[in-house]
């Protein structure tokens, strides 16, 4: 027997798309003793809906609830009374404000701030002899009056960098490296 149709209609089921008439279909398909193997799997489902559709209050429902609501409350019967017709139950519960929830999130904050702030601290002591940098470009003053020999000294400079660069990209040193004495004119 071809079941297309029935799994046609499962597929539709599983996207919501089904109908009333289409889902009662499917449970009084599962609700037969033969169900094909393949299908199977689908029969609880379809079995714990019928089942649960049966679970209902109970006649005496309303009554108990009417009389759960006319009870007497501690200020028409004396608590004695109170207490041999109805049960009490004592809740504890416990008040719950921000500052008790946010409270670890406070801790660590604190926390941070502390080694921001003795990070920030050893900083300033270590580094208490050094003087500011000099951002003013007025208050320099040029080294060397001779423009040649500035050039001269700029020119071995980089011929010194290039020289040591070149040794340690290939591992090797220099035999040695000449010195140029640098003049200041007064």
């Amino acid at each position: 027997m071809d079941y297309k149709y029935i799994e046609q209609l499962l597929e539709r089921y599983w996207e919501a798309q089904t109908t009333e008439a289409e889902e009662a279909i499917l449970k009084t398909f599962f609700a037969q003793p033969d169900v094909p193997a393949a299908l199977e799997r689908y029969r609880p489902l379809f079995a714990y809906e019928e089942a649960q559709q049966s679970v209902g209050l109970g006649a005496d429902f309303d009554e108990r609830l009417l009389k759960f609501i006319a009870a007497p409350t501690k200020a028409d019967e004396p608590t004695q009374q109170m207490q041999k017709t109805s049960p009490t139950l004592r809740v504890k519960a416990r008040r719950v404000n921000g500052g008790i929830s946010f409270r670890p999130f406070f801790q660590a904050a604190a926390a941070v701030a502390i080694v921001v702030l003795v990070g920030i601290g050893a900083q300033k002591s270590f580094n208490r002899d050094k003087e500011a940098w000099d951002y003013n470009p007025n208050n320099y003053s040029d080294t060397y009056n001779n423009p040649a020999q500035a050039y001269h000294v700029v020119e071995s400079g980089l011929n010194m960098f290039q020289r040591t660069a070149s040794a340690d990209s290939t591992k090797e040193q220099s035999p040695e490296v000449e010195k140029d004495p640098i003049v200041n004119e007064e």
